[in-house]
């Protein structure tokens, strides 16, 4: 009887040591990480603090790795505590000095970042009604939001394939090299760009509530022009990398 319980044991164990190893590992998937260096990381809260208002801009992606943001540049704007309104003129000049320096568009026009003067950074109906709208030409794009208690919001939409988005998480890259603070050059930059209450410009209008682009302005023609591989594949391994 000790024998017969014996072997059977060593039957099961045998049956175990035959299973062969998979070919190929099951891998969790990466979620994809928005990530600031600490230099725009600094230019952005100091943006965030230096006015009453929000205050808008664009992220520049780093151009090996597209959610990492190198900087973050201002256009001239109108701004209220709960609106941001971005002169036509001025996004169109801010995208032919991007191509003339040598960026791509997926570089400058795809993370688009404003604060919330409050503690929280959820999306108003107006910020998603400008992100579907503006955006919406894009291959792929990001609506990021920085609250002044501190909270963020990080959205990633795709507009191609199958098409849908996902809330990803935030961080600052501490690990690459970065420049120091330059306020100063910050400060006249905010100045320049941010004016509150509304600035006059022929590009905007002065009855209606401010509202972020307009879904007739010429600049959005930018989303279709040189047209990037798309985000999924193009950038997958630096984008997918874990952190």
């Amino acid at each position: 009887m000790v024998n017969a319980n014996l072997a059977e044991r060593l039957g099961r164990r045998r049956k175990r040591r035959r299973r062969q190893p998979l070919l190929f590992p099951r891998r969790r998937p990466m979620t994809p990480t928005l990530r600031f260096t600490p230099t725009a990381w600094a230019k952005l809260l100091f943006l965030r603090d230096r006015g009453e208002t929000e205050v808008g801009g664009f992220g520049i992606s780093s151009p090996l790795d597209l959610l990492l943001i190198d900087d973050v540049r201002l256009v001239r704007q109108q701004c209220t505590s709960v609106t941001v309104a971005f002169d036509d003129q001025a996004v169109a000049d801010f995208f032919d000095r991007q191509v003339d320096q040598g960026l791509r568009p997926e570089q400058f026009g795809r993370v688009w970042i404003h604060t919330h003067p409050g503690d929280s950074a959820s999306p108003s109906s107006k910020d998603e009604e400008t992100f579907a709208r503006c955006f919406g030409e894009s291959d792929w794009a990001v609506m990021f939001i920085l609250a002044q208690g501190g909270e963020t919001y990080a959205r990633l939409r795709f507009n191609i394939g199958p098409r849908g988005s996902l809330e990803i998480p935030v961080d600052v890259d501490y690990r690459r090299p970065f420049a120091a603070a330059d306020q100063t050059t910050w400060d006249l930059e905010y100045v320049e760009c941010v004016h509150s209450p509304y600035f006059t410009s022929p590009n905007v209008s002065e009855v209606e509530p401010p509202h972020l682009f307009d879904i007739e302005d010429d600049w959005t023609d930018w989303f279709n022009f040189a047209k990037p591989e798309p985000f999924a594949t193009a950038q997958e391994e630096s984008v997918y990398a874990p952190t």
